[in-house]
């Protein structure tokens, strides 16, 4: 017995047949067998309404995903508030250290003025006139009269950069801490920073102007030591005191009594007040801004 061949058109028929061929979904009750709900369907609806079930399922999830906190319980994703707080904590961190440098730079240089050392940086023009000299031809260089005064002025405004600190006190006011006979006057060449006011012991001790106290201990040469902070990078300091009455981080006003006079310390010499007066890191006469004389 022979079978018909198949051929491609035949198969393409049967198939869409099969896809096209109607069913019939009925919802009857069980008791009654009464039809409740009737649907025709066919393969291909099936697969059409499944395909596009599927896709706004997983559409749907995605958006519920993606903008509902429940994300946050989905590995690889983070919360936005956390992330606002890494960006804070990382900017905070990065001030924090800023502030801590600062405070390191100021504390070096307490300590500097605790143990009157100071530094100070010379150049010598000569060394780099002959080093430029030697690079470039001095007949290619004509200064003219104009330019010859401006490097005088220049020239002779260099002499005196130490003072510039100065000069910028000049609009500035203090008050003598005490008064009395100057015994030892300010001395850069003898490392000498400071002017001692000899006066009786237990003599109070003012502060020359407003600020805050950043430092009041004892130290094994200068005995009981205070220093204030009175911003614009001044500071003043008092040494050789009998006894404090201000504490570190108090705020302080003009003439108020910061100490009591003595002659603490290994490098005291008797009752006296040693005091500096320092602009941005720079020690400064005292005796150039305030009369300690009775």
């Amino acid at each position: 017995m022979k079978y018909p061949k198949t051929t491609k058109k035949s198969r393409q028929k049967k198939l869409t047949k099969k896809l096209l061929h109607k069913y019939r979904l009925v919802v009857l009750n069980e008791d009654t067998f009464e039809e409740r709900f009737a649907m025709k369907l066919t393969r291909l609806n099936v697969f059409i309404y499944g395909s596009l079930f599927a896709l706004l399922l997983i559409g749907f999830t995605t958006v519920f995903i993606a903008f509902t906190p429940i994300r946050e319980y989905i590995p690889g994703y983070t919360s936005p508030t956390l992330q606002k707080q890494a960006i804070a904590l990382e900017q905070k961190t990065d001030s924090l250290m800023r502030v801590t440098k600062m405070n390191e730079r100021f504390i070096a240089s307490i300590k500097d003025v605790l143990s009157g050392q100071t530094s100070s940086e010379t150049i010598n023009k000569d060394s780099i006139y002959a080093a430029v000299a030697s690079e470039v031809d001095p007949q290619n260089l004509n200064p003219s009269q104009a330019d010859s005064i401006l490097r005088n002025k220049v020239e002779n405004e260099d002499k005196y950069n130490l003072f510039e600190s100065a000069k910028s006190l000049k609009n500035f006011v203090f008050f003598p801490p005490v008064k009395g006979t100057v015994s030892s006057e300010f001395n850069l060449e003898e490392q000498h920073y400071a002017v001692d006011i000899a006066v009786p012991k237990n003599t109070p001790v003012k502060a020359a102007a407003d600020g805050r106290v950043i430092f009041a201990s004892w130290t094994s040469d200068s005995g009981f030591v205070l220093i204030i902070d009175h911003d614009n990078q001044l500071i003043t300091v008092y040494k050789h005191n009998a006894s404090l009455i201000k504490a570190q981080g108090e705020l302080v006003k003009a003439r108020e009594v910061i100490a009591i006079s003595g002659s603490s310390g290994e490098l005291s010499t008797g009752p006296h007040l040693h005091f500096e007066l320092w602009s941005d890191g720079n020690p400064i006469d005292p005796l150039s801004f305030i009369d300690f004389q009775l």
